[in-house]
């Protein structure tokens, strides 16, 4: 069956579009963090959406399972097979055509193959811009992008990948294609079905190709580096900036001291920009179609009235596309320095923003309390809720030592997150990480109705199994 199976999938996709030699295979078996790593019966990279769907009719058939791949860059397992080597792999990467650009709608309809950084690139050329961005946008493809409904540092301007999806296409488990790759903006007629499929995880379909909303392109990026007098402060400077700019901020991430240090120790081109060391720092970036030069003025002035007001102790402002890019690579160079620094455990959460505080402040207390010389390293999106609460490992342990203790630091911080009205994955999914963490805080009703829908659409269980539920 196996044999009969995989000719039929060559006949498909073409020579080039099925691989089963071991070697040809194995790279497409990582993901990003080590942390799965699967086997596969083959992987299918089907050029077209109907070679997908007769991919997904034939799998059907067959009652074998698919999983579905874009850039591979998800960090929960998503996209990794089991280890029976008895699912295929369907890699999207061959559908990367730009469909069409409509800069008078604001729209770019794109397949699921096209590399994020393309389609911000395409955009920029159309005197667009499309917002979403985050560290693996050169590798990162949109339908895996849609099907995480992957976050970024743009979120608190324009929102996650969800706002940003007029319409899909989509491959259906029976291999069916639905076409709703609507370009309107208003369109009151029911179900909004796009919904379903954007953040499952190719567990209900697979997303083949997207309407994207575009953006007038900013002319004017002003990006300023903040010490705060205090972690509370943060908050205050916020909602400042929002009244002061008529909410024209695109970003506000948060970093910690010891992520800056971390960050300078290990990633080139990462400098303190402070002669002085401070506990919290914000990295804030306003952003405007005008280019009446405004902008700089009114962030000059909420940085002045900030510091009188002793909110801000210190601040750098960029003067130059080299310097904003700089400050930029502190807040990027982060998860890249605490992989020299040994193991980290991670936590994407997030509650209500005008809760970040406290919940830095509680999370550190009791992840400390439990494993004393652990180091938090709390950072990222506080604009929208957002903290990256990871755990580099206490100096001098062994790191494999410490990794064993994931599950326990998991429980500590995500209690806490959920007594506080906040989400356990902000922007990264669950796929098979946190799988087991979702069945422990999700309400009963919420998984029973999760579970009619995933048995309605996909009652083989065949997309993508073993992820999300």
């Amino acid at each position: 069956m196996t044999n009969d199976l995989l000719t039929r999938l060559a006949a498909v996709v073409g020579p080039h579009g099925l691989l089963t030699d071991s070697s040809d295979i194995a790279p497409y078996l990582f993901e990003e963090r080590g942390l799965f790593h699967g086997r596969a019966l083959a992987v299918v990279r089907p050029g077209s959406t109907e070679e997908v769907a007769e991919v997904v009719r034939l799998c059907a058939a067959e009652g074998i399972g698919i999983v579905p791949q874009g850039g591979n860059s998800g960090l929960c397992g998503g996209a990794a097979p089991d280890t029976s080597g008895q699912q295929i792999l369907l890699n999207l990467s061959r559908l990367n055509k730009i469909r069409a650009l409509d800069p008078v709608n604001f729209t770019m309809t794109v397949e699921a193959g096209v590399i994020l950084q393309t389609v911000q690139e395409k955009a920029d050329e159309a005197n667009c811009l499309f917002p979403l961005n985050f560290g693996a946008q050169g590798s990162a493809q949109i339908g895996g992008t849609i099907s995480t409904n992957a976050g970024g540092a743009g979120v608190l301007r324009y929102g996650n990948t969800r706002d940003l999806v007029m319409g899909l296409e989509v491959v259906l488990p029976d291999g069916q294609i639905w076409n709703g790759l609507r370009i309107l903006r208003k369109d009151n007629t029911g179900y909004d079905l796009k919904h379903l499929f954007i953040g499952a995880e190719g567990t209900l379909g697979i997303v083949t190709a997207a309407v994207l909303k575009l953006f007038p392109k900013p002319k004017d990026v002003q990006t300023a580096f903040c010490a705060l007098a205090d972690l509370d402060a943060a908050l205050s400077l916020l909602s400042r900036a929002r009244a002061a700019t008529g909410d024209q901020v695109t970003a506000f991430e948060l970093i910690p001291h010891i992520g800056l240090a971390m960050a300078a120790t290990h990633v080139a081109g990462v400098t303190n920009p402070f002669e002085a060391e401070h506990d919290w720092c914000v990295l804030i970036e306003l952003s405007t179609s005008r280019d009446d030069g405004a902008l700089q003025d009114t962030l000059e002035s909420l940085l002045g009235a900030a510091m009188e007001d002793g909110l801000v102790v210190d601040a750098v402002l960029a003067s130059s596309f080299e310097q904003r890019r700089g400050l930029w690579r502190i807040r990027e160079g982060i998860p890249e320095a605490q992989k020299h620094e040994g193991g980290s455990i991670k936590h994407d959460v997030s509650v209500p923003t005008s809760s970040v505080p406290e919940f830095i402040r509680r999370a550190s207390r009791a992840v400390i309390e439990a494993m004393p010389g652990v180091r938090p390293v709390p950072f990222g999106h506080v604009g929208d809720g957002n903290i990256h609460f990871n755990l580099s490992q206490p100096p001098g342990v062994d790191k494999e030592t410490y990794l064993k203790e994931w599950a326990r630091m998991n429980r500590i911080v995500h209690d806490i997150v959920v007594a506080m009205h906040g989400s356990i994955s902000a922007e990264h999914g669950i796929g098979q990480l946190k799988r087991q963490e979702l069945a422990h805080y999700k309400a009963p009703l919420e998984l029973d109705l999760m579970k009619r829908i995933k048995a309605a659409f996909d009652p083989q269980g065949l997309m993508n199994p073993g992820k999300v539920l």
